[in-house]
């Protein structure tokens, strides 16, 4: 079964773990950058905040499905 990841600021992304998202709590780009490295071959979709999308820009999401919460 696929999963869900959420990458970014912590007040922005820590309520998606009560739903069972795996939460990446990142506070600057290269935090960012390394929580999209790190995330689990089955996830299948990465909510982004806006701050996070702006880092990951130049990141090919490859199979996955990315959505940015608005601002």
């Amino acid at each position: 079964m696929s999963r869900i990841a959420v990458i970014g600021e912590q007040t922005r992304v820590q309520g998606f773990a009560l739903a069972g998202a795996d939460v990446c709590e990142a506070t600057d780009p290269d935090a960012v950058r390394a929580a999209w490295t790190t995330l689990a071959g089955d996830v299948a979709v990465v909510i982004l905040t806006p701050a996070a999308a702006d880092a990951l820009a130049a990141t090919p999401a490859g199979d996955r499905l990315t959505v940015v919460m608005p601002p």
